[in-house]
């Protein structure tokens, strides 16, 4: 899971990059870190990337939190909420349709993509 949990911060750093320079294509460069994340958590440009983030935040708290059992149930859960979720499409709506575009424009996206794949096979074997 912690490999799952690594390749999909990864895509998502892929995907957070590969926004910014189409944002400030459009409306002008970032100043600063802080100003980046508060555009990612605030914004509506990057509201699309709110359900990776989600899927992050829970896979985060089934590896660090001690309490938590962590059970194969919980982690085949996660690991096919990731399966899911990387499933891009041009006919989807929202995050698919979204995170299609993204792997059509930035080669990071489609590398960092492919390495969430990969990982993924890896935990079907």
């Amino acid at each position: 899971m912690l490999k799952v949990h690594q390749k999909l911060l990864s895509l998502y750093s892929a995907l957070i990059a590969a926004e910014r320079l189409t944002y400030e294509r459009i409306h002008g460069r970032i100043g600063s870190p802080d100003e980046l994340l508060q555009l990612v958590l605030n914004n509506p440009w990057f509201t699309w990337l709110c359900p990776m983030l989600d899927l992050l935040l829970r896979i985060e708290q089934l590896l660090d939190d001690d309490a938590f059992d962590i059970t194969l149930e919980n982690i085949e859960h996660l690991v096919a909420e990731v399966r899911t979720l990387t499933r891009p499409s041009i006919e989807g709506d929202g995050f698919e349709r979204a995170y299609y575009e993204a792997l059509q424009r930035a080669p990071d996206v489609l590398l960092a993509h492919f390495q969430v794949t990969r990982v993924l096979l890896a935990e079907a074997a």
